[in-house]
């Protein structure tokens, strides 16, 4: 029996043992730890089938399976899913050179195996990437990613990683260009992404996407960039108004700093309740200000304030007012989303459920709505948020209601070893964006801008200031510095996270920034409760210790969710250099009580 003859009956075998297995899964007696177990498993099978995939488009293609005769195709019907050994010898099939089902490779896994017609695609695009191209001639060549192609088969890295950093790659290749240096920042990116994969694999997707969108952003001049920028209308589409904004990468800093602000009470002032009003009106009429001055109300204003009935006007009946029959307003409508279909599902406008109907009084609609401004759903608090700072007359200014608007703080990290070294890709916002140098210097000439410098261990050197500070100085500097949870992984933001003495006050620690630690706050409990360890070091930002159960090989480690692909790639090997350092007992290393 050949090899490919015993390879389709291993995954004949694997597809019942594998069905046996999930459907033991549902017997109501499992063990937790055996649901575990089994969830790791089939985890690391999801791995090999995605490798797998990508393996059998590209033998499709390589063999000309889709030239397969009538014949062929009927002998692996009848072999199944179970098949007999003289089933499978059967099944090699001869392809013709007469007219078969298929044209191409494509149309098989399309038509016959009814795979997506863009899953098929990206299938062979990423064989030609990962594992060999096809020439125009019909002849294999080098797959176009030769360093991902190395690691597609590596059995220590997920493949799903390389995958999807070799689609991210190909939909970039056009705007990379060609020749010799657009061949070279393909090979670095690729090295890069790699490094990314092996060493930060809980953050490499968010990280290889910025890496490749900043690369290709320095391969555009100034001008370009310029003459793209701005605030496109799209129309209006159910429902709603929508428009794109495309912004430098330092003005959708300002945009962040604005969300940073209106996410925090305590930089709104008493803005929380003029924002909930202003959530309120979206759906309820009845929450805008009435007339200031009745006797210059027009008449048609006047018609739709009597259509209620209990005024005198002509509208109570319906007839001879504008607007008050036959339209509803789409935020009244059933299911509580302005612009939303009725019976929509949670997560609308307001994260409500079904709202009363229209003919309830004003009271009762805005029983419905949540409480807390905070309980709105981010989108829309900032839009509410940002609504106010372009509704007010300036920065700093009050509104017309005398409410305090949005004032947004701007900070920019410069690595100054790097910026020393090449003077290139050494500044990042405090939300983990890439400015380029020339817009570094632009940004520094304006107020409202505080630059904080670190080294390349993210080892806080000097914070500057442009006014006096009367918040604690040193959480400004951490969470700029840190940027978010400092758990691996974890994805909440450092305006979110509560600062932690890694020194217990209590027993005569000292409030120093090289012994404080940013975590949010399920976080914070759990390494007071002993789930999890920081290790302070001495010159660099504490690390992390997990416990065995979590990662065996117990290395030191930082949350790179929020930090710029090159920060990711510098901390990561500073976290390897220090896990090896550490093991040798040649680290000034501390673990934290909890």
């Amino acid at each position: 029996m050949s090899t490919s003859s015993e390879a389709l009956l291993d995954l004949s075998a694997a597809d019942r043992l594998l069905g046996s297995a999930v459907s033991a899964l549902s017997d109501p007696d499992v063990p937790a730890g055996h649901a575990a177990y089994a969830a790791l498993l089939i985890e690391h099978l999801s791995q090999q089938l995605s490798r797998a995939q990508l393996h059998a488009a590209e033998a499709v293609r390589r063999t000309g399976a889709h030239k397969l005769d009538a014949d062929s195709l009927q002998a692996i019907a009848d072999g199944g899913l179970e098949p007999t050994p003289q089933q499978v010898e059967a099944a090699a099939g001869r392809t013709t050179g007469g007219r078969t089902h298929f044209k191409k490779a494509l149309d098989l896994l399309a038509g016959w195996l009814n795979v997506p017609v863009s899953t098929a695609r990206e299938r062979l695009s990423s064989a030609d990437c990962l594992i060999a191209q096809v020439t125009d001639a019909g002849e294999p060549a080098a797959p176009a990613l030769p360093v991902l192609a190395a690691a597609l088969d590596d059995p220590g890295t997920d493949p799903r990683l390389v995958i999807s950093a070799a689609r991210k790659l190909r939909a970039a290749d056009k705007d990379l260009g060609t020749g010799p240096e657009a061949e070279q920042t393909r090979a670095e990116l690729q090295e890069l992404a790699l490094e990314l994969i092996r060493s930060q694999p809980a953050t490499a997707r968010k990280h290889i996407s910025a890496l490749i969108a900043q690369a290709v952003g320095e391969q555009r001049p100034p001008e370009a960039l310029l003459s793209q920028i701005g605030i496109y209308p799209l129309g209006i589409r159910n429902g709603l108004e929508r428009f794109l904004v495309k912004l430098l990468p330092s003005q959708g800093e300002t945009m962040h700093a604005i969300f940073r602000a209106i996410d925090n009470p305590k930089t709104m002032a008493g803005n929380r309740d003029a924002l909930a009003e202003q959530a309120a009106a979206l759906v309820d009429d009845g929450a805008a200000p009435g007339w200031d001055d009745e006797s210059t109300m027009p008449d048609w204003a006047k018609a739709a304030d009597d259509a209620d009935g209990t005024g005198d006007g002509t509208g109570g009946d319906g007839e001879g007012t504008e607007g008050t029959e036959g339209e509803t307003p789409e935020a009244s409508e059933p299911g509580g989303e302005p612009g939303g279909e009725p019976g929509g599902e949670p997560g609308g406008e307001l994260d409500s459920a079904a709202g009363p109907p229209d003919n309830q009084p004003a009271e009762a609609r805005k029983a419905e709505l949540p409480g807390p401004f905070e309980d709105l759903r981010p989108e829309l608090r900032h839009l509410l948020g940002l609504m106010a700072v372009l509704q007010a007359n300036g920065p700093g200014a009050l509104a017309s209601d005398g409410h305090a608007v949005i004032t947004p703080q701007i900070g920019v990290l410069l690595d100054y070893d790097k910026m020393l070294e090449s003077g290139r890709d050494f500044a990042v916002t405090t939300s983990g964006i890439p400015i380029p140098a020339g817009q570094v210097r632009a940004m520094v000439c304006n107020a409202g801008l505080y630059p904080v410098v670190l080294n390349g261990k993210s080892r806080i050197l000097d914070l500057g200031r442009t006014q006096r500070l009367f918040s604690k100085p040193q959480a400004r500097a951490i969470r700029a510095a840190y940027r978010g949870c400092g758990y691996p992984g974890c994805s909440m933001p450092a305006h979110r996270c509560e600062l932690d003495h890694l020194d217990k006050w209590e027993r005569g620690g000292r409030t120093d920034i090289e012994s404080s630690d940013l975590f949010c706050e399920i976080h914070h409990i759990a390494r007071h409760c002993g789930l999890f360890h920081s290790v302070k070091v001495k010159g660099s930002r504490p690390m992390v210790l997990l416990p065995r159960e979590l990662d065996p090989e117990q290395r030191l480690q930082f949350n790179t969710y929020f930090f710029s692909p090159s920060e990711a790639l510098r901390l990561a090997e500073w976290a390897r250099q220090a896990t090896a350092l550490w093991r040798a007992g040649q680290l000034d290393a501390t673990i934290a009580d909890p």
